[in-house]
């Protein structure tokens, strides 16, 4: 008997299909974010990020064009088993040799290149319309700028943006989410909090007063809690979003985990928004102090958001995304090893006998409950997910990382 025949079994007793198991987890698209592989740079010549954000490391080998940036991402899927998503910020358009692209100018066409490279792999595209590292945004403040004529370039990017999420998800018949956040804050305690929310609500008013298909694209709004440079107050909070999505229902919330409290757990967020809300966005990341965007790794809180989202049965309601930025290691690598954890965690869950555990809680058993759920730590994930692994036809174990060397050893040195 092979190792997974063996785990198939073992699960079994405690009533877990896992032949079901790995069929569901093939069914989920991830969005892997494409900034990952330049250092959030893009291609617009800005001087990198900025807003509260940033990428620290000088590992060899950045993506500094489209070409390059479309190769790495490739060779990232190679190694990554499953079918995804590209989830593209808007200072990755692509104009003409020569052409400059002013943000509020954007169109079509410059994410053309985007649009092609998606349909050959087979894959939808998500959308960020990108509100800093721009001259207009220097001051970390936006959609909710005093300065009319500020506000009203952002807003042209914005209506710019979703003109762009909606193309794209009409060419490639898969919906885009188009998501938007903003560095709006200050550094000190404000003197008017309500003044810059009134801003920053009809400057969202105007952005979003065009409707669109949702079979072609969904917005979203991403809240933030602070950020370098606005410590002291975030005009985009978590309360001000939750309520604007509840007043404007064609308009999805997303929960990144790094833009909370240390101490709070977007995991425990998912069912409440859910009870109220047909669908919800995240983007899964690592915080180690703040929101310092570290590669994902297999840890508790990962796995208690993948388990929050199957206990909820909301897999076809809740769009899932990453979001880090680490230039101190092999770029591609950080891909494959985030996106992997992600899936890891969604199977961890996905075998996981729920309703048994659901409903010892509910006969208040909680010795049993404990005691189950600590025996599940250490039952034979690693077999079946090396099994998922040979049915999408990816190295299984670190034999990944070798392939991602290879390409490395060929593709890097070109770009010193």
């Amino acid at each position: 008997m092979n190792r997974y025949e063996s785990a198939k079994e073992l699960y079994a007793q405690i009533g877990v299909d896992t032949d079901q198991a790995l069929k569901t987890l093939a069914s989920v698209p991830i969005s892997m974010h494409c900034w990952q592989g330049d250092d959030i740079g893009g291609f617009e010549d800005n001087g990198g990020a900025s807003g509260g954000i940033a990428a620290t490391g000088n590992f060899p080998g950045k993506a500094r064009n489209p070409e390059e940036l479309m190769a790495d991402i490739k060779m990232a899927f190679s190694v990554i088993p499953g079918k995804h998503r590209l989830n593209l910020h808007a200072l990755y358009a692509i104009g003409q040799p020569g052409e400059k692209v002013a943000r509020n100018r954007i169109e079509p066409r410059h994410f053309q290149p985007w649009v092609d490279f998606a349909r050959a792999e087979g894959i939808g595209l998500d959308f960020n319309s990108s509100f800093f590292s721009h001259p207009m945004a220097a001051d970390n403040l936006t959609l909710a700028h005093p300065d009319p004529a500020v506000r009203e370039f952002w807003v042209e990017h914005g209506i710019a943006c979703r003109k762009i999420a909606d193309y794209m998800g009409a060419q490639l018949g898969s919906s885009c989410l188009h998501d938007v956040w903003i560095p709006d804050g200050y550094k000190d305690f404000p003197a008017d909090r309500m003044g810059p929310r009134m801003l920053l609500k009809d400057s969202l008013d105007k952005m979003f007063a065009v409707k669109y298909d949702p079979a072609h694209m969904r917005d979203c709004v991403e809240a933030k809690l602070f950020g370098i440079g606005v410590e002291a107050f975030t005009v985009g909070s978590h309360e001000f979003y939750m309520n604007y999505v509840a007043h404007n229902p064609d308009v999805l919330y997303l929960m990144d985990s790094g833009h909370f409290h240390p101490t709070e757990s977007i995991a425990d967020k998912i069912s409440a928004l859910l009870l109220f809300e047909d669908r919800i966005a995240l983007h899964v990341t690592r915080p180690m102090r703040w929101d310092s965007d570290h590669v994902v790794l297999l840890d508790g809180d990962t796995q208690e958001i993948a388990r929050e989202i199957i206990r909820c049965k909301a897999l076809d309601r809740v769009v899932i995304g990453l979001d880090f930025f680490d230039a101190g290691i092999n770029r591609i690598a950080a891909w494959a090893v985030g996106m992997r954890n992600m899936q890891k965690a969604l199977l961890s869950a996905l075998l996981m006998p729920h309703d048994t555990l659901k409903k010892m809680q509910e006969e208040r058993r909680f010795t049993e409950q404990m005691a189950l759920q600590e025996e599940l730590k250490t039952y034979p994930l690693g077999d079946v997910w090396d099994q998922f692994c040979e049915m999408q036809n990816v190295p299984v174990r670190g034999a990944w990382l070798k392939e991602v060397e290879r390409y490395s050893a060929v593709h890097f040195p070109e770009r010193a």
